[in-house]
């Protein structure tokens, strides 16, 4: 047994006792004949002390810190004066018998401790920086959050049900990000950007409560708060009109909030519709804590508008997405677009958007009407749509769901500065992971087992070539 307790569990309990305990060492400090080792897991601290007729004394005094060491001793109180309020096991130290030494760590490229340090150099080594108590505090506390997420959806019957990260690409917005087919030359398939199709083909399947925590893709540009890939509290319902999904979100948070913070949220949120928002605060995200200090001001947006006009383009835009049921399908739906509401609706929290979601159209005919609106000719709608407007024509139910941007909203709650602080293996600003160092190329070969020819521009192509040539050996 390589160790008996972690770090956490340290305390008077265990005076007297024999332990083995694992870790890193985090601090070393040499008073005359005594030296003392700070310990580290991510449970805790605990304080051990070496004698200088220890056979190991000279060993200890040259261990680098942050070197995985293994220690086994005797639970002893601390010396009257000398205990640590601040830590668990801070009326506790363990008498070293024997260290052992698992790795010994080489000089750091940064302090852990040490404050401002460049974020490429901290995604670079990643795995020094997930060390940081500050990052393991975000990871553990997005641990629990989504355990309690789980457990609420479970209480209500949902099901988690994964959908595949191999689909078609489809005009939802943002850039796909895309994937050549070796077995189908010519052909790709695109990531997800949400399980939007997915999750609606579960609802004509009869599954009438669907949840994930899934990972989504867009490629698009960069900021504080997205990420090329990402995470989605993920919910479908049947059977559902608005009120039912502004209950089960709220009620969620509400449950969440309590299990991981012992906040009491105070329901139902406020309603605000999109017109008055943006007469009144210039944003259909208005940040209403000055209004309510509460520190957590939750408000919902209602009453989108279905459709926008694109000048450029000269045409219709859906303002959310084409899956989103209008609130009136007379003739009005085609002769006056632009009064024509959604059943749609975002969470706003503390002036961010948190949530999006819609009652989805769950009539292929009402389907084929919006995406003509659109502009998608019906052989478009046929080759990229036709899959649902099939499924919608076989017995469709009415539903309904949302998408809770789950990285954002960690960071709001840990208040941090971006979400590549909650994030355990983030990409930076330019998309890429400077730890794997990706994207990377791939080989001629690689290349043409997925039937790709390369065709750059002449300035990309001299940087490739350079690149080659830096990396052949030397003579």
């Amino acid at each position: 047994m390589l160790r008996t307790h972690n770090l956490g569990e340290m305390n008077e309990k265990l005076i007297g006792k024999k332990v083995k305990i694992c870790g890193w060492l985090d601090v070393a400090r040499e008073h005359g004949k005594m030296i003392f080792l700070d310990l580290r897991d991510r449970y805790g601290k605990v304080q051990c002390v070496v004698f200088l007729k220890h056979p190991q004394f000279e060993l200890v005094k040259k261990l680098p810190k942050e070197s995985c060491i293994s220690i086994e001793g005797s639970v002893n109180p601390r010396p009257k004066g000398t205990e640590n309020d601040k830590l668990y096991s801070g009326k506790v130290e363990v008498a070293i018998e024997n260290i052992d030494v698992m790795n010994l760590c080489p000089e750091l490229p940064f302090q852990l401790d040490e404050k401002g340090v460049n974020e490429d150099v901290r995604l670079k080594y990643r795995f020094l920086d997930l060390r940081r108590e500050e990052l393991q505090k975000n990871l553990i506390f997005r641990h629990k959050f989504i355990k309690a997420v789980r457990d609420f959806f479970d209480s209500k019957e949902f099901l988690e049900i994964e959908t595949p990260l191999l689909g078609k690409s489809t005009p939802e917005g943002a850039r796909d990000y895309v994937v050549p087919s070796r077995v189908n030359p010519g052909k790709f398939y695109a990531l997800p950007q949400s399980p939007q199709l997915y999750k609606q083909l579960l609802m004509v399947s009869g599954y009438d409560k669907y949840f994930q925590i899934v990972k989504c893709l867009r490629d698009e540009d960069l900021r504080s708060d997205r990420q090329p890939e990402f995470t989605q509290i993920d919910a479908e319902m049947s059977f559902v009109d608005l009120e039912d999904v502004y209950k089960i979100v709220e009620n969620m948070l509400k449950y969440v909030f309590k299990e991981t913070m012992n906040i009491e949220l105070k329901t139902p949120f406020k309603r605000i519709p999109y017109d008055e928002a943006m007469k009144k605060y210039k944003s259909d995200k208005p940040d209403i804590r000055s209004e309510i200090g509460k520190k957590y001001a939750f408000c919902w947006i209602v009453d989108f508008p279905m459709f926008e006009y694109n000048k450029e383009e000269k045409k219709y835009d859906a303002s959310h997405h084409p899956f989103c049921m209008p609130t009136d399908i007379s003739n009005n739906l085609e002769k006056k677009p632009l009064t024509i509401k959604a059943k749609t609706y975002d969470l706003v929290l503390n002036g961010v958007e948190i949530l999006s979601g819609s009652i989805r159209i769950h009539s292929p005919e009402i389907q084929s009407r919006v995406f003509k609106i659109l502009g998608i000719s019906k052989e478009e709608a046929l080759q990229k749509f036709g899959f649902l407007l099939k499924a919608l024509s076989y017995g469709a139910p009415v539903h309904g769901g949302f998408a809770i941007g789950l990285d954002r909203l960690i960071q709001i709650l840990t208040e941090t500065e971006s979400i590549r602080e909650v994030i355990a293996f983030p990409k930076n600003q330019s998309a890429q992971d400077t730890m794997l160092e990706c994207p990377a190329d791939l080989n001629d070969k690689q290349l043409k087992e997925v039937h790709i020819k390369l065709d750059l521009p002449p300035k990309l192509l001299e940087k490739k070539t350079e690149k080659k040539i830096k990396k052949l050996p030397k003579n």
